[in-house]
């Protein structure tokens, strides 16, 4: 499948697609060949597309109602249906994912993100309140939203349209302006959604997409900038430490979703097909690489060595190959860098006393994969939970397998982390689901699924994995100021 973008992805800033002298090389994990030249933002150039998303806001964009905002998201979201097929060979070329998934995940996700955000603000309410004076007449205070300005949108590269989107659609629903820095891994789709801004009418500087890496280049200018009044960033936690850091003088806005280490629970009353074709999905959807995965799994003793096998069996039936093959199941990493990086977690397990039951090494094909960014999915038992791969994130296609005996034993070592994104439990009884749900200090808990996502309900992380919660009526509060106003009566 052959990806439309061109040789040359271009900053798009006021309306316009601009170039930059710098460039780097965006490169395809299945083989190592070049797919395009990237023009690298400098700070000249981030500074130019703050500027123009503070001119959108006194422009015709400042002035339109939430109403006439939402139908111009709805036509987003039509440009991006219409030209569905580019933006799937968009993400696949960049990530190497499986088409299937491009497919019914990531592409259609970002366009329900602008139509759920879209209504979501449409018809969105607000509070008021009456109140008792002295006097006997009283006075009215009701709430307004307004935008909060210019928001700064750094995305990560694992799911790139869908996570920009996420972003993005309720940025702008808010009546905000935005400039967004999609990871320099992944920078197609976003050059693709600004070619839809552009075609469907989004008036100049709304929407403002700047290309680079992180420190010394477009995000650390990003970061630094005066001009803009809050940031959200999804991606690591160092990475956000660093952004928060950055944001302090000016008591910026921030929302961050961070790392995880996540855990899958099965009780031994689970339903033990569901629960392994559960943990499989977890662990290994995109090659491991999202932030929800499960990379602790906890098994409770009496399934334990069975539920093991079943794993170790379906992983060696997983099909790893080209991402337009039917049936593929495994994707290569993001890069040969992230490839290293977990490829070093393999190797320490091991040193660590791990038990390798499937994986752990680098598939061979023979072809033009062998040049590309696999790995093999892994699964390992036999390490302490003070582990270093039990207490750090290694962000690939890999659990490890634990046994354990009593749900209070459980709750303590699932939440002996310094993370706290997600945890997935399976069970069949109810009323353990709702009592070991509310004792797991994460901000997802499922039961008896896993990515099982209402846009409505809020998503975000405790301890390292993040700040703040973004979805529904939470992404409204974020991506706007909420201002009281008291008329005496």
């Amino acid at each position: 499948m052959r990806p439309q973008f061109p040789a040359l992805l271009r900053h798009f800033i006021d309306g316009a697609f601009v170039d930059s002298a710098a460039t780097f090389d965006n490169v395809n994990p299945v083989n190592g060949q070049l797919l395009a030249k990237v023009c690298e933002a400098d700070r000249a150039t981030v500074e130019a597309a703050v500027a123009a998303a503070r001119r959108a806001l006194a422009g015709p964009w400042g002035a339109m109602s939430v109403q006439q905002r939402a139908a111009m998201l709805h036509k987003v979201a039509d440009g991006i249906a219409a030209r569905f097929d580019e933006f799937v060979a968009a993400e696949v070329a960049d990530t190497g994912r499986p088409l299937q998934q491009a497919r019914t995940l990531d592409i259609a996700r970002a366009i329900a993100n602008f139509r759920t955000f879209a209504d979501l603000a449409a018809c969105a309410n607000s509070d008021a309140f009456e109140m008792s004076t002295a006097d006997g007449l009283g006075a009215l205070n009701y709430t307004v939203r307004k935008p909060l300005g210019v928001v700064g949108i750094i995305s990560p590269w694992n799911l790139p349209l869908l996570l920009l989107t996420w972003k993005v659609a309720p940025a702008l629903a808010c009546g905000n302006a935005v400039v967004a820095k999609p990871s320099e891994e992944s920078p197609a789709s976003a050059t693709l959604l600004a070619e839809v801004m552009h075609d469907v009418g989004v008036p100049p500087g709304v929407f403002n997409l700047i290309h680079g890496r992180g420190a010394d280049s477009a995000g650390q200018f990003l970061t630094q900038s005066s001009g803009i009044d809050a940031l959200t960033f999804t991606g690591e936690s160092r990475t956000g430490s660093t952004i928060m850091k950055a944001v302090a003088d000016g008591v910026k806005e921030v929302s961050f979703e961070l790392g995880g280490k996540n855990a899958a629970v099965v009780f031994a009353d689970a339903d033990f097909d569901a629960a392994v074709a559960g943990v499989m999905r977890s662990s290994f959807t995109n090659s491991g690489q999202v932030c929800l995965c499960s990379e602790r799994v906890y098994v409770q003793r009496p399934i334990y060595e069975r539920f093991v096998a079943a794993i170790q069996e379906k992983v060696a039936a997983l099909r790893i190959g080209y991402p337009d093959e039917e049936g593929v199941d495994i994707g290569p990493l993001i890069s040969h860098g992230h490839r290293d990086k977990v490829l070093g977690y393999y190797r320490l397990a091991v040193e660590e006393g791990a038990t390798v039951v499937a994986g752990g090494g680098v598939p061979v094909f023979g072809d033009a994969r062998d040049c590309g960014a696999y790995v093999q999915p892994t699964v390992w038992t036999g390490l302490s939970d003070d582990a270093r791969c039990m207490t750090e994130e290694i962000f690939g296609p890999v659990c490890h397998i634990a046994p354990f005996d009593e749900e209070d034993e459980i709750v303590a070592r699932v939440n002996d982390s310094k993370y706290g994104l997600a945890c997935a439990l399976w069970t069949t009884n109810l009323s353990r689901a709702h009592r070991v749900a509310r004792r797991i200090h994460v901000g997802l808990v499922w039961v008896n699924t896993w990515y099982l996502r209402d846009l409505r309900t809020p998503f975000g992380g405790v301890k390292l994995s993040g700040l703040g919660r973004e979805g529904g009526r939470y992404s409204l509060d974020f991506y706007s100021d909420v201002a009281n106003i008291c008329i005496k009566l």
